[in-house]
């Protein structure tokens, strides 16, 4: 058996692969070239008249003689790639490991024993309690103090509270207490700061669980509950109270709703079947059906908006039409009118963020009760045919302020402090965050939320032990416990109104090939229907 080994130009000299292999170092690291065989040897070979000279052949990009030699390679190993340079004996099969098991989305019962739910005034609640966001050093922060990290991205409470809270071991840094900010983050640190959390309330409506075959799980979910934790939400999410309250665990999420809204959401039960409904959805075998209240009277028959859609800010999913967005198609058909109202069957053939929302909004029928995408911060016709006169950090920047002004958790509830944070920003905020056990991330920090505030709140000068209540964050927190640190036990706020927790947009149908889910029709979609306080 015999290769060619490159002396001069073009000139190959063949020889025996296993005295090129001894003796050729077959590439430069600093060039990808083939260096010549050394002189002596050359000349060793040439006496023994075992070398021959050819042009190269320089069509072909395998040479020939180019397979190794059957006899030559007999009884000797191989080495698979995935086979970690191991050797095999002759006859030995190369096994990969098996492949790591997805199990979907669960919480152990740490997780749920971290507090427990209360209901209120129809509203389910949570009763507030001691959480540890995790988070590592991203990259823009190393050379960086915590106290200027502090400052400029978790702004949800003054640089006094992140003080007070360091020198009470809350804030720690490679698992070590850091009493003094001024340190300078290095990369790869970890850090964890142990905060006081207040959930927001949801409705308190039980979520009605339509179909659980082993295969597939339909709830009917209330509106105002996210499906996952996220921002200020844990406790109060879907999968959170089907864990805890039904014993329902290692989920596959197939699509979401968004917070305020209604009506079917569709789990996986296994990873064959979420693989199989993931491939229905890549090939749009899957046909989803909503049912909405939008302003004025929508023109009847069927019409079809087909305008791209583009993301203004990652961190809280706004978006809005814009020819630099991608591709975008719902088909809409009016159900009823009131006289001052319209109920609008919508049909999304793509998956878009807001998809419904926005295309409403673009032709000048927001959804009655929208928070977002209804409101006049867009401009006068409030973004009607995209008109909105203000630059996306303008627009950000306006929505938050008028909900920070309304106290309005809409959007507040999902964000630490969006004032200034561009898209590309935004984008990158969304890895700040820790992989829980689950398998689910959670934000690095969030501002929390306030509800209303128990009579028999603790007094402020009589601060508990942080070694009782702090070391463990899994602790369950007992009714009326304070924290004399945290800016939300010292506020009583009203809590919300039905009709702050509800957006009348609903998922009626989920339709696949071979089945079909529906939920039933809410009030608000009746045709007689008439809301007599809107504005």
């Amino acid at each position: 058996m015999h290769v060619r080994v490159s002396a001069k130009g073009s000139l190959l000299f063949l020889v025996p692969r296993r005295l090129v292999r001894r003796h050729v170092v077959r590439f430069s690291s600093s060039a990808n070239i083939r260096r010549p065989l050394t002189r002596p040897f050359i000349h060793l070979w040439s006496q023994r008249g075992n070398l021959t000279m050819e042009q190269s052949d320089t069509n072909t990009g395998k040479r020939k003689h180019d397979e190794p030699d059957p006899l030559e390679t007999a009884g000797r190993g191989k080495r698979r790639r995935g086979a970690g340079g191991k050797k095999l004996r002759p006859g030995e099969r190369y096994i990969p490991p098996p492949q790591k098991r997805n199990p979907g989305v669960s919480f152990s019962q740490d997780h749920f024993n971290e507090t427990s739910y209360y209901v209120e005034g129809g509203l389910r609640k949570v009763f507030p309690y001691y959480f540890d966001f995790k988070t590592y050093c991203k990259g823009r922060w190393v050379g960086k103090s915590l106290q200027e990290v502090f400052k400029s991205e978790f702004r949800s409470e003054s640089i006094e509270y992140y003080e007070r809270a360091a020198k009470e071991g809350r804030i720690r840094l490679n698992e070590t207490p850091v009493e003094d900010l001024s340190v300078v983050l290095r990369n790869n640190d970890h850090m964890r700061n142990t905060v006081h959390r207040h959930e927001p309330p949801v409705i308190g409506t039980p979520l009605k669980i339509l179909v659980d075959d082993g295969e597939v799980l339909v709830v009917d979910k209330p509106a105002s509950i996210p499906v996952h934790p996220c921002g200020r939400f844990r406790h109060n999410t879907v999968i959170f109270i089907l864990g805890k309250e039904h014993g329902i665990s290692e989920l596959h999420t197939v699509h979401r709703l968004d917070r305020l809204t209604s009506g079917v959401l569709l789990f996986a039960r296994t990873l064959e079947t979420s693989k199989k409904l993931d491939q229905m959805v890549r090939e749009r075998q899957l046909e989803k059906e909503y049912v909405c209240r939008v302003e004025g009277e929508f023109p009847e028959g069927k019409l079809i908006c087909e305008e791209p859609i583009l993301v203004v800010s990652f961190k809280i999913g706004l978006c809005r039409v814009d020819p630099k967005g991608k591709e975008c198609r719902t088909v809409f058909q009016r159900l009823s009118f009131n006289g001052k109202t319209s109920v609008v069957r919508c049909l999304p053939l793509t998956g878009r963020t807001h998809q419904i929302r926005v295309h409403l909004q673009y032709l000048g029928f927001p959804i009655l009760n929208d928070p977002i995408y209804g409101s006049h911060t867009w401009g006068p016709h409030r973004g009607k045919g995209g008109l909105i006169g203000k630059s996306d950090e303008e627009l950000l920047q306006a929505l938050v302020e008028e909900h920070r002004s309304q106290e309005d958790l809409h959007l507040l509830a999902f964000m630490d402090d969006c004032i200034g944070v561009t898209k590309e920003a935004a984008k990158v905020e969304e890895t700040d965050s820790e992989a829980d056990k689950s398998g689910k991330s959670f934000p690095a920090q969030a501002e929390d939320c306030s509800e209303k505030e128990n009579s028999n709140k603790a007094s402020p000068e009589e601060p508990q032990s942080l070694e009782s209540t702090v070391a463990n964050s899994a602790q369950k927190t007992s009714p009326g416990t304070q924290d004399h640190l945290c800016s939300e036990c010292k506020l009583v706020r009203p809590d919300p109104t039905k009709k702050e927790l509800i957006m009348y947009l609903h998922a009626l149908r989920y339709k696949g090939p071979d089945f079909e889910y529906s939920a039933e029709s809410p009030d608000w979609a009746k045709e007689d229907w008439v809301e007599t306080d809107f504005s």
